[in-house]
C-alpha cells in the first residue's frame, strides 16, 4: 500500500526517529520496518496496530480510509 509506505515515512520524520527506532519497539530488524516504507512488504494487522498506537493515529489513517489521523 503506497499511502501506507508514505504515511509511515511521514510521521516517522516528524517525530525525528530513525527507522531503526521504530524497528525496535516493533522487535524486527530495521530491514524488515524500511520494507513498509519503502512499499516492498505489508506489515501484518498485529505489526499495523502497534505502528498506530506508537503514532498515536487510528489503523484506518495509515491504511488511506481516511484523511484525518484520528477520528
Amino acid at each position: 500500500m503506497e499511502i501506507m509506505a508514505k504515511r509511515l515515512t511521514e510521521l516517522r520524520n516528524a517525530k525525528g526517529l530513525a527507522q531503526k527506532d521504530i524497528a525496535e519497539y516493533l522487535g524486527i530488524t530495521k530491514s524488515a520496518y524500511g520494507f513498509y516504507e519503502q512499499n516492498r512488504r505489508e506489515p501484518s494487522p498485529e505489526i499495523i496496530k502497534k505502528l498506530a498506537d506508537y503514532f498515536d493515529v487510528s489503523a484506518d489513517y495509515l491504511l488511506g480510509r481516511i484523511n484525518k489521523p484520528k477520528w
